[in-house]
């Protein structure tokens, strides 16, 4: 697909990808192609706010297309909407290259981040990061806070 990321900081991301290789039988940019360049993105900027031992999943996606595009790239500007503890908000304005509106996308993820065990230390489903306590994925055994 080609997706470039071309810049990323808090609550901002900024990416592109080329129409050539990316159309539709009709000639146009694929829609699946736009979906994918907001889903990347959106989970940028999600893997982000959840910091360095944290995670984000997709957990809902919806994209209107407003212009067709044959030829170029599209660039896809990426903001927060909301930036929960564990549920993150991002809208996706993607542009052709005369800055044209092609399409708007939201990206709703869940974060996950770790948990603080009573000893100060982060555990996850896995057990205490130092090696104290396990957990099976139903939680049994888990050490710290629930």
């Amino acid at each position: 697909m080609g997706i470039v990321l071309d810049r990323l900081e808090p609550g901002h991301a900024v990416g592109h990808l080329v129409v050539e290789g990316n159309r539709q039988p009709a000639g146009l940019l694929n829609g699946g192609a736009s979906a994918a360049l907001v889903e990347t993105l959106g989970s940028v900027l999600a893997f982000f706010d959840a910091g360095p031992d944290g995670s984000a999943v997709g957990i809902e996606l919806s994209v209107s297309h407003h212009l067709g595009v044959r030829t170029g790239r599209v660039t896809g500007v990426a903001s927060a909407l909301h930036r929960g503890r564990t549920v993150a908000c991002y809208e996706v304005v993607l542009t052709d290259e005369a800055a044209r509106r092609v399409a708007t996308g939201r990206l709703t993820c869940a974060i996950r981040r770790p948990r603080l065990d009573d000893r100060g230390g982060t555990a996850d489903r896995g057990g205490t990061a130092d090696g104290g306590g396990t957990a099976d994925s139903s939680g049994v055994g888990r050490t710290g806070p629930v």
